[in-house]
């Protein structure tokens, strides 16, 4: 059976740190830091410490930015009036220490298991319906063919089942979604800034435009980068949170520029989906962007997938060549198909008309095959 062993402490109290370090046995990694910082931490089991003066503060930051997360309060003194309040948000274990040492032990340990087998169905059950998932589409280079790839994943999701899709192009200066999606819309995200702090389904839905053939709903990028400037990573947090509460599947198209807007989106995606093309420069340019996901605490264990594109025999690189130098899982190859692929973008075409279509280009074959895997 497995267990969480990522604890999250938030509080400055150093008498209970200090304790807390001597209990908990080596099977556990406790990680403080402050309320602020919850919000970048995939937290699954969080200790606040009565501090006197912002524990009530804590605990409502935890179940804000983790509200499904379990929350554990511990205090070095009793406290009525803190379990009261802690009791009034919904968080019922409460322990002192030292006194309780025994039974906060337990009740962690038991916690902890309880997280893990949660982990466990949420991961197994990750693709179906109603999970409101966001999946990312990054790369640290030009020229892997990621819009396309992230347009005709969201439309054959969209095609192949019966969930609520949501697209949003965020290459905010040039755009590209309406193109490979044959759209032209006099609408784009930046009509949601003036509704941005009550912002709900028909406020998405009035914005976004409806693929014809798929009714994907798709929030088209402004492409325009003066406007671009007024979107905020506060209006992106806020989008993609209500958009995990109406939508079933939030494909998310990102630049290849690293800003704070798409720093928000991969702290909040649950799979980022990294294009790469089979040579030595995509391995140099990827090392790279390991290296700043590491410095920017972007969380990759469980979350980061290589989807490899351009396909085909005269690659510089294998997929076992690309195993030697990163220890990701591959989410999808898709073969070549620059004839096919280009003839339908020249027509203004998307590659996806229709659920079940018999004759496929290798291209919408191999993410036909990718997303009817996951949907399974």
């Amino acid at each position: 059976m497995s267990k969480i062993t990522d604890i999250y402490i938030v509080g400055d109290n150093a008498d209970l740190s200090a304790t807390l370090k001597e209990q908990t046995d080596e099977s556990f990694q406790l990680h403080f830091l402050t309320a602020a910082d919850l919000k970048k931490a995939d937290a699954q089991l969080i200790l606040i410490l009565n501090n006197g003066e912002t524990a009530i503060d804590d605990a409502q930051t935890a179940l804000s930015e983790h509200p499904s997360s379990s929350i554990i309060c511990v205090s070095d003194e009793e406290n009525f009036s803190l379990l009261r309040s802690l009791n009034q948000l919904g968080i019922t274990d409460f322990y002192v220490l030292p006194g309780e040492e025994l039974i906060f032990m337990e009740r962690l340990d038991a916690v902890a298991k309880e997280a893990g087998i949660k982990n466990e169905l949420e991961s197994e059950s990750s693709f179906k319906r109603g999970g409101g998932k966001i999946f990312a589409f990054y790369s640290g280079s030009g020229g892997t063919g990621k819009s396309i790839i992230s347009t005709t994943f969201a439309q054959t999701l969209k095609l192949e089942s019966t969930a609520k899709v949501l697209f949003i192009d965020l290459n905010l200066h040039y755009g590209g979604a309406e193109t490979f999606l044959g759209m032209d819309s006099s609408r784009s995200i930046i009509d949601l800034l003036p509704v941005m702090e009550e912002l709900g389904e028909h406020h998405i839905r009035n914005v976004s435009e409806k693929e014809e053939h798929s009714d994907l709903n798709v929030l088209v990028s402004p492409r325009d980068a003066e406007l671009s400037e007024k979107i905020t990573e506060d209006f992106i947090v806020k989008l993609l949170r209500a958009s995990k509460r109406h939508y079933d599947f939030i494909v998310v198209d990102l630049p290849v520029w690293m800003d704070e807007r798409t720093l928000a989106v991969l702290e909040e995606a649950h799979r980022i989906y990294y294009l790469m093309n089979l040579d030595t420069v995509a391995i140099r340019v990827l090392k790279s962007v390991e290296n700043l996901f590491q410095r920017l605490g972007v969380i990759t264990q469980d979350r980061f997938e290589f989807v490899i594109n351009y396909k085909a025999k005269e690659n510089e690189l294998t997929k076992k060549d690309l195993e030697r130098f990163a220890s990701y899982p591959v989410a999808s190859e898709i073969r070549k198909d620059r004839k096919n692929v280009q003839a339908y973008v020249n027509q203004g075409e998307p590659l996806r008309k229709k659920s079940q279509e018999k004759k496929l280009p290798p291209f919408s074959k191999d993410i036909h095959k990718w997303v009817h895997s996951m949907l399974k």
